[in-house]
């Protein structure tokens, strides 16, 4: 749904010292294949002694409780360390603390097309229209960190095309790291 690639999520892991479990689903994917997906994965981090799971969650009680339920009965505690921050508050705190990142996919039925592939910064913040969540928490948008204190250094990246699939747009980000760059000289 965020649109990255995996070379992208793989240098953001790599900088910022975390290791990465990739679960792999289908597409298109029916709910059905994504919980066999996520129970699969869910049985292995418990057989390596995962005991709890984070999530990045704010108020979507729904959402919240479809966790909770899906790791019910797991041995994994299910871990809401954002829940109940006033969204406006943590959106600026997140950009005023280093935080860069870039919109890979919105619902244009919540905001317009041309946010696509923009940086997550003070002015897109400024210029959400009124009623969409600064942290894209209704499904609004979807970002890619690509610079954070946390980080050892940022993705380079350069934004690729835009294109509406699904009902979404989506914008390619497209790493410098695995970028073929031209000879210029041959030009």
């Amino acid at each position: 749904m965020h649109a990255v690639r995996v070379e992208l999520l793989q240098e953001q892991a790599r900088s910022a010292g975390l290791p990465l479990h990739l679960i792999f689903i289908p597409y298109p994917c029916s709910n059905e294949e994504y919980e066999k997906a996520i129970s699969s994965f869910v049985e292995k981090a418990k057989q390596e002694g995962v005991d709890c799971s984070a999530f990045g969650d704010l108020f979507l009680e729904d959402v919240r409780k479809y966790r909770e339920d899906q790791l019910c009965g797991t041995g994994i505690e299910p871990l809401f360390p954002l829940w109940g921050i006033h969204t406006h508050e943590l959106s600026r705190e997140m950009v005023e603390s280093g935080l860069r990142a870039r919109i890979t996919c919105l619902d244009p039925k919540q905001l317009p097309s041309s946010f696509a592939g923009r940086e997550y910064d003070t002015s897109f913040l400024n210029d959400l229209p009124k009623g969409v969540d600064p942290c894209g928490e209704k499904g609004e948008f979807h970002r890619f960190a690509f610079d954070d204190p946390m980080f050892q250094k940022p993705i380079s990246h350069v934004l690729g095309e835009v294109v509406q699939r699904d009902g979404f747009f989506f914008a390619d980000l497209l790493s410098v790291a695995t970028t073929i760059v031209p000879d210029l000289k041959k030009i």
